[in-house]
């Protein structure tokens, strides 16, 4: 079988966006908080447009870690109370790291 080349090209999103922009926030909830201390995991909420390889490249930069595997879901929004919307739709990365590597928050 034959292998596509593969090309040198900067991510979409990086051409566009400071790596600050595509990280947004991290996402700190009680799910969250347990699969960071057990598995590895932390979540982030990340730009719209961007994809996993932004993700990693931000990640890298940011916090000097080396991801190990990353997810990208789109959260969805949390429906109506009094004509008022309860919580925006948005994306979420969800990063997980070599066992070694950690990302303190508080710090």
């Amino acid at each position: 079988m034959q292998q596509r080349a593969k090309k040198n090209i900067a991510p979409k999103a990086i051409k566009r966006f400071w790596v600050y922009d595509i990280i947004q926030a991290p996402v700190m909830t009680e799910k969250s908080y347990q699969a960071s201390s057990q598995a590895n995991k932390y979540s982030f909420k990340v730009h719209p447009d961007a994809n996993k390889i932004d993700v990693k490249l931000a990640v890298q930069e940011i916090y000097k870690v080396d991801p190990e595997a990353i997810n990208v879901v789109n959260a969805k929004e949390k429906g109506r109370a009094n004509r008022k919307l309860v919580k925006k739709s948005y994306k979420k990365a969800i990063v997980t790291l070599k066992k070694w590597d950690k990302i303190d928050f508080i710090a």
